[in-house]
């Protein structure tokens, strides 16, 4: 089994890799690079093991350090690497190499086929777009039938998307470690998702079970859950199967917390989604919070609202059509879609 145990000053990480596509999350300078280039073989790390296929190629306390060429990973960096002066075949055919002729022509031809870039074989990488050139160096990665298969993230612009996902799962039934920054993509296309914040994970698992019900507030933030407050229990109900959360400024009934006491320091989030706005004219009531809106902002399907105290809502264009003449405002925080950390 691929598995990376691995730190230094700035790292510790404990990660397995199953096969299939483990996304890997988190802000900038969590160390999303860093853990790639230590399981490649571009850094070493003070302390931990490493495996590959069950092949041990990096243990600190019994010095074995591989070479990255020895370690058969593909490897698909933060910057475009192919050479620029190769047409996409000839990038193909020089990393398939080891072959002899007329199997190194084949498997090139296949591969082309199978990344969807049979038309642009004769292209050079600055007559392709950012999203095509990734998908080049994707499949000049996975000609050379590696062990396992690490990607960077190339940012919003050229990064990668369901279609290509789809298309490595297809060709490669190895262990895949992708980081991810969108989380759309995390959710929809990701077998599992590694949430990972200052060196260390916070968040590891099935990537919807992880997006859904995660277990920290760290992660939760990770998650995209923006909606989150420190409360205390003011009253558990397991009868009801309720509880009672006293926030700053107003107080929540959500589900009952069990192993938890009366008087705990919690957590309480709920993504901008989940948030009902309503009309200012509701009487107050538990969950229901009168607030002021500060600004608006348009999303492609969405209008995301947000009011003061941290709260944000995220509703439909035609809900905030109809109601963006309000003279006053309240949120509900339907119990259901509370989490509490």
């Amino acid at each position: 089994m691929t598995h990376a145990r691995i730190a230094n000053q700035s790292l510790d990480i404990d990660l397995p890799l199953s096969d299939g596509i483990t996304a890997l999350h988190g802000p900038a300078g969590a160390g999303k690079t860093a853990i790639l280039e230590a399981i490649a073989g571009f850094a070493r790390p003070e302390r931990g093991r490493i495996l590959i296929g069950d092949a041990i190629v990096f243990d600190a306390e019994s010095r074995v350090n591989l070479a990255p060429r020895r370690r058969l990973c593909g490897w698909v960096g933060a910057r475009d690497a192919l050479f620029p002066h190769l047409t996409v075949r000839q990038n193909l055919l020089l990393a398939a190499g080891r072959w002899a002729r007329l199997e190194r022509t084949k498997r090139v031809a296949e591969m082309l086929e199978r990344f969807e870039l049979a038309d642009a074989l004769e292209m050079r990488p600055r007559d392709l777009t950012p999203a095509r050139r990734l998908r080049t160096e994707v499949a000049r990665a996975l000609i050379t039938e590696p062990k396992l298969l690490l990607v960077d993230d190339r940012g919003p612009e050229c990064g990668a998307d369901e279609g290509l996902l789809r298309l490595v799962r297809d060709a490669f039934g190895g262990p895949v470690l992708w980081v991810i920054g969108k989380l759309d993509l995390c959710y929809s296309s990701a077998d599992r998702l590694a949430l990972v914040d200052l060196g260390r994970m916070v968040g590891y698992g099935p990537a919807r079970e992880v997006m859904e019900r995660p277990e920290s507030v760290e992660a939760a933030r990770l998650a995209g859950i923006s909606n989150l407050y420190p409360a205390t229990v003011a009253a558990l109900d397991p009868g009801r199967n309720q509880s009672r959360l006293e926030c700053a400024g107003f107080v929540l009934n959500g589900p009952y917390l069990k192993g938890h006491f009366k008087g705990d320091r919690v957590w309480v989030g709920i993504r901008a989604e989940d948030v009902r706005v309503h009309a200012g004219e509701l009487e107050p009531d538990v969950n229901f919070v009168a607030v002021h809106l500060l600004r608006m902002m348009e999303r492609p399907r969405t209008v995301r609202l947000e009011f003061a105290g941290g709260i944000a809502a995220e509703i439909s264009r035609e809900q905030y059509a109809r109601q963006k003449d309000n003279k006053g405002w309240q949120v509900e925080f339907p119990p259901a879609a509370l989490r509490v950390f």
